[in-house]
């Protein structure tokens, strides 16, 4: 929460300016034609036997989604994972499932940054309390301190921005009697064989948000969906209008979610790992201070972030900023992992020149 000693006028300007650095996304920073590592969606769109399954679906949307497909799509989860149908809860994207998180109730939400900032957004728009938790480079959980009081932690695994990826034992080192653990999943299926993944374990008090869109470009479409308990999942969902997912998003978690599916993008994680350690050490051979991780993105320090990221501009090439991110400062950019990184390499080593 944030407490202004100032004019009502200023205060108010001071909270919207926070929410609105909470609320930037990087696709905010491309504009057409521009060569994109602001975003971490799949470049490309969707494969063409995904297209097929949803072009198939066009004539049913004069219906309202049938209880077929709901149960469809959430026992294709649960098949995925290993869990029962009542630990799944469909969402319109992994944002969802942090704007359902005021139903919890939580009476101190403890959010361990630099991470995704709509959690912030949300629980603060709620009036829930909440602590950031800032963790030092390299943004590891060792030695975390987490208020004991806290009934909410929410963790990126791995986190965005900074790609790293906590170990299992760390993520459940942070659990407590009567606390929920909401872990932030949106880009484990981009890490070959998902180690360190907590969505096949049926634990009381944690919950895991996970999310479609990047892996299989459907962005526009919002898919994903939570796991957790059922009495968890139900107080997450309480308040949802009927039908919150349409017929095309149902049809697309049924299909990502089969063997096949689930082979090719972990087929695809592999490709993206090879292509990353590529970029990481191309990067550095150009000069530039990149800090390895698990994530299709890549974090970047940088003398003047903002000067760096205008001059790329310049050049057409979109980027990250960091700055919107708790405990981060002006020397960081987030970079996707693209196979067009030598142009990348090249502007930066340019720009530093």
């Amino acid at each position: 929460m944030y407490r202004c000693r100032w004019s009502a006028h200023y205060c108010r300007a001071v909270v919207h300016e926070v929410r609105q650095a909470a609320r930037y996304h990087g696709d905010q920073a491309v504009t057409s034609g521009m060569l994109d590592f602001a975003v971490n969606v799949r470049p490309g769109g969707p494969p063409s036997w995904l297209l097929e399954r949803l072009g198939a679906r066009l004539s049913d949307l004069g219906d309202y989604p049938r209880a077929a497909d709901v149960t469809r799509a959430t026992e294709a989860v649960a098949r995925r994972h290993g869990r029962a149908a009542d630990e799944v809860a469909l969402l319109a994207g992994g944002a969802e499932g942090f704007a359902l998180l005021p139903n919890l109730q939580p009476r101190l939400a403890a959010l361990i940054a630099p991470s995704f900032t709509e959690p912030e957004v949300v629980l603060s728009a709620a009036g829930v309390p909440l602590r950031h938790v800032v963790v030092p480079p390299p943004f590891t959980l060792t030695g975390v301190a987490v208020p004991e009081h806290a009934d909410l932690v929410v963790v990126g695994n791995p986190t965005n921005p900074t790609s790293v990826l906590h170990p299992v034992r760390d993520i459940l080192a942070l659990r407590r009697p009567g606390r929920i653990v909401v872990v932030d999943e949106a880009f484990a299926d981009a890490v070959p064989g998902e180690p360190e993944s907590l969505a096949a374990a049926s634990l009381p008090d944690v919950l895991v948000l996970r999310s479609l869109t990047k892996t299989w470009s459907l962005a526009g479409l919002r898919v994903g969906y939570a796991l957790g308990a059922p009495e968890v999942l139900a107080r997450l969902t309480a308040t949802r209008a009927h039908w919150p997912l349409g017929t095309l998003q149902l049809e697309a978690v049924s299909a990502c979610c089969t063997p096949d599916a689930v082979a090719e993008a972990d087929a695809g994680a592999r490709r993206l790992a090879a292509l990353r350690a590529e970029m990481v050490a191309g990067l550095r051979d150009a000069g530039v201070d990149a800090l390895d991780g698990r994530a299709p993105f890549v974090l970047l320090r940088v003398a003047d972030a903002q000067l760096t990221r205008k001059h790329l501009d310049t050049r057409g090439i979109a980027v990250r900023r960091c700055d919107t991110f708790i405990g981060m400062d002006g020397e960081y950019l987030r970079v996707a992992v693209r196979p067009e990184w030598p142009l990348l390499a090249s502007a930066l080593a340019e720009v530093a020149r």
